[in-house]
């Protein structure tokens, strides 16, 4: 192993904590965190590699490259031609947001830069694994009652020690670890490990709860038994094994968010609405109040949006805030956005649409395209053992177009990570695998 390697490693841990648990420095507008450090010192350990070794490791990703640039530069630009309408914006703000967002990016390229050889994957994904068991082991003591870590409360979804959507994000990438390695056809501690890595990926992503997750997660695995099914590779105990994983992390996340699901249907008229369901802010109803807010902003702003995170501003939404009370009279009105209330869009998608506009939404569709394809392409084609990493960047990118069904543009959160690291995964080819 390469110590490039080992320093990716060291870094996931601190990547993979919530905020709240990291030292930080006030500088200026920006806050710098532990984890803002350890990505920098990442990406300078694989700028060094990259004059020391070669930059040939780049190539396969050329067109992730390229698509990455193209929206970063238009998130940039994003954050100034806001300046030129007579809306307020606080573009010094966002600029500090989108300079985070751009950092996070950096872990992208330092995958196949870092991780060069077998040995270098082994320790980086031993790494992910170790961290993800210690969080599941966490979340499952939440889940029991210990009052530990901000816990939700026994027999809740828990957040672990990130947060209940990037716990989730966390344990669907282990999860995919394990799953694609038994795919794989692993042997001796390397099978050890990859069941492990099964168990505490589908208990973390049943207790972090995240019902767009599952969506994603269970694409990410019909992805997966597609492409091991094509290739020959999986026996049918394997099989069964990732089928049996995604469907007991869908169960058990329906079953764990019942009552949510639940308000939905009474927000949909399918059943009776409860007393307090007027009052309280419910998630599925408060989701479709945001999405439609959004959409109204990017139907007046159809081109280039309204700038970088301006669906966050109230000279941006407070117009269209009666008009969502006209179409959604029922939900509570806690679930609104207001003056003093800031939810943002919390739909990546859409919000892309209203803070970038269509030329925005294009290109951040483009970037997820080229690296699902560069990623889909070696899976196929590639010696199974070379392939292996791209089926995991294969696997971590489809389950992110889930996660970001309910997320906004958020620059410094582990969800960020899972999203670059699988365009990162998606180009690296490593050698000196057996076969």
């Amino acid at each position: 192993m390469t110590p490039g390697a080992v320093l990716l490693a060291a870094a996931l841990p601190i990547v993979f904590l919530h905020l709240r648990y990291q030292p930080d420095v006030v500088v200026g507008r920006a806050t710098v965190k532990l984890s803002d450090a350890a990505i920098l010192v990442v990406a300078a350990a694989a700028a060094w590699a990259g004059l020391r070794r070669g930059w040939a490791p780049l190539r396969p990703g050329k067109w992730v490259w390229i698509a990455g640039v193209a929206f970063l530069v238009w998130v940039l630009a994003a954050v100034f031609y806001p300046l030129a309408s007579s809306r307020a914006y606080a573009w010094k703000t966002h600029l500090v947001t989108a300079g985070e967002y751009g950092e996070y990016a950096l872990l992208a390229p330092a995958v196949p830069l870092l991780v060069r050889r077998y040995a270098d994957a082994l320790v980086t994904l031993g790494a992910l694994v170790a961290w993800t068991l210690v969080a599941t082991i966490a979340g499952v003591l939440q889940w029991a009652g210990w009052n530990i870590l901000a816990g939700w409360g026994q027999g809740h979804r828990e957040p672990s020690f990130l947060g209940t959507h990037d716990f989730a994000a966390l344990a669907g990438m282990t999860l995919g670890v394990g799953m694609v390695a038994l795919l794989w056809g692993v042997n001796g501690r390397l099978r050890i490990v990859a069941w492990i890595s099964v168990v505490a990926g589908v208990i973390g992503v049943v207790l972090g709860g995240a019902t767009s997750g599952v969506v994603g997660l269970v694409l990410a695995a019909v992805v997966a038994l597609v492409v091991a099914v094509r290739r020959h590779l999986a026996h049918r105990a394997a099989l069964a094994a990732a089928v049996a994983a995604t469907l007991l992390c869908t169960l058990g996340v329906i079953v764990l968010r019942s009552g949510d699901f639940g308000q939905f249907f009474s927000f949909l008229g399918v059943r009776h609405a409860s007393a307090s369901a007027a009052k309280n802010i419910e998630t599925y109803p408060q989701h479709t109040v945001l999405a439609y807010i959004g959409v109204r902003i990017w139907l007046h702003h159809p081109i280039v949006g309204a700038g970088f995170e301006a669906s966050k501003e109230y000279s941006t939404y407070g117009p269209e805030l009666a008009a969502a009370h006209r179409r959604f009279p029922n939900v509570s009105p806690q679930s609104f956005p207001s003056a003093t209330r800031d939810y943002g869009i919390q739909n990546l998608y859409i919000q892309a649409l209203a803070d970038l506009g269509i030329v925005g939404f294009v290109l951040l569709v483009a970037l997820f395209c080229a690296g699902i394809w560069v990623a889909l392409s070696a899976a196929l084609r590639a010696p199974p053992a070379t392939a292996f990493g791209a089926m995991l960047g294969l696997f971590w990118l489809v389950m992110s177009l889930g996660f970001w069904g309910t997320q906004d543009f958020v620059a410094g959160i582990p969800i960020d990570a899972v999203t670059w690291l699988g365009f990162g995964a998606a180009a690296t080819r490593f050698r000196g695998a057996p076969a």
